[in-house]
């Protein structure tokens, strides 16, 4: 294992923060994955996994079974894990801009197609290596001004030439759901079999904000849109990078147990995908769920505030008008139970229990697009 330290832009005198990567194998060995946790701060069931596949991953390295890359992020986001007002930690917006750390990723497609686009040829394989030494050199001509800038361009910077990207994250309370990309859903369902997840939410490019992992992937889908615009049907671009949020349950499963269940899925996952030497071609299991649009997720919000009481455990699978909540007004006595009006499976929901007037309180994945827009919350 190799260890990387990179400075972040200084944002006040006397101030310094540093992003670290570990990196497992040998630079440039095919096939990369880069795996990042915790890029909302406060979502810290990715550092524990992260934390456990280190160990698998030394391991793995000392037996001379790793055969590609792996660039692992234990912690993606240093500024958001030192922001805590008031006793409570705010790691998804940056105080400073009020920005999501996860959003306003650069349009990378774009800069492919401006440097490159032209060159691009009969040669798939040419047209990845073409296109990714393009995005990287970018990249490394960029000069951010602020540390915020900076960890997006670091984290792009090691994870643009990757063929899969994970990026770890959780929700409030929640089943292990994915969030992708329709393009790499293929080359991801065996990890999503693995990872047991009940849910997997997918949508073309354009969900909204520029998320991370979006940007990774879209910058294959996107210019393939753009040479299919330009006539240029005859030119081979593949999907050469399969990107993914995988949200770990809840805020509050930080636990061992599983934490080394996950990281031995995702280990599970780079044998499958060649990274590392297994002892044997393990099948994943079978899939616990159908990837459904992310269109298709209805969100159920408070009429009114009042106290959340939860009916329906998260993981519940709910017939159109199930009953997911109650929100209690004591003031009025006033009782409004919330009801799924298409059904599906009740995957997240809030931690707190006090709603206020159209607060988001739960989301239900069904399998028939009932939305259009952005479809990712701020």
């Amino acid at each position: 294992m190799h260890i990387q330290h990179h400075p972040l832009p200084c944002t006040s005198l006397g101030t310094e923060r540093t992003l670290t990567s570990l990196h497992f194998g040998r630079r440039g060995a095919r096939p990369k994955v880069y795996i990042q946790a915790s890029l909302h701060a406060d979502e810290l069931p990715g550092m524990l996994v992260a934390h456990h596949l280190r160990g698998l991953l030394t391991a793995l390295e000392d037996q001379g079974r790793l055969l590609g890359e792996v660039v692992l992020v234990p912690v993606a986001n240093p500024i958001g894990l030192a922001q805590r007002i008031d006793h409570r930690p705010l790691g998804r917006f940056e105080l400073a801009t009020s920005e999501n750390f996860n959003r306003h990723y650069p349009d990378l497609a774009e800069v492919a197609w401006q440097r490159v686009g032209a060159a691009l040829g009969s040669d798939p394989d040419a047209n990845v290596r073409r296109v990714r030494e393009a995005v990287l050199a970018w990249l490394e001509e960029q000069r951010p001004g602020t540390e915020l800038q900076g960890l997006r361009l670091q984290l792009l910077r090691l994870a643009a030439d990757a063929d899969v990207v994970l990026d770890l994250h959780c929700d409030f309370e929640a089943v292990l759901h994915l969030y992708s990309e329709t393009a790499c859903w293929p080359a991801l369902e065996p990890l999503a079999a693995w990872l047991g997840a009940q849910t997997v939410l997918v949508a073309d490019y354009g969900a909204g904000g520029q998320p991370f992992d979006e940007q990774l992937s879209g910058l294959w889908s996107q210019l393939r849109a753009r040479l299919a615009a330009a006539g240029r049907h005859d030119v081979p671009l593949p999907q050469a990078c399969a990107s993914t949020t995988v949200e770990l349950r809840g805020e509050a499963d930080v636990d061992h147990a599983l934490a080394a269940q996950d990281a031995q899925a995702i280990v599970r996952y780079l044998h499958h995908l060649g990274v590392t030497q297994g002892n044997g071609d393990e099948p994943p299991p079978a899939l616990r769920c159908a990837a459904t649009p992310l269109a298709g997720t209805e969100l159920l919000r408070a009429p009114h505030p009042g106290v959340i009481v939860f009916v329906a455990p998260v993981g519940s699978r709910l017939a159109p008008g199930a009953h997911v909540a109650d929100i209690v007004d004591p003031l009025s006595d006033q009782v409004t139970a919330l009801t799924t009006q298409h059904g599906g499976v009740l995957y997240a929901r809030a931690r707190e229990r006090y709603a206020w007037a159209g607060m988001e309180v739960a989301k239900v994945a069904g399998p028939q697009p009932i939305r259009r827009g952005p479809l990712l919350s701020a």
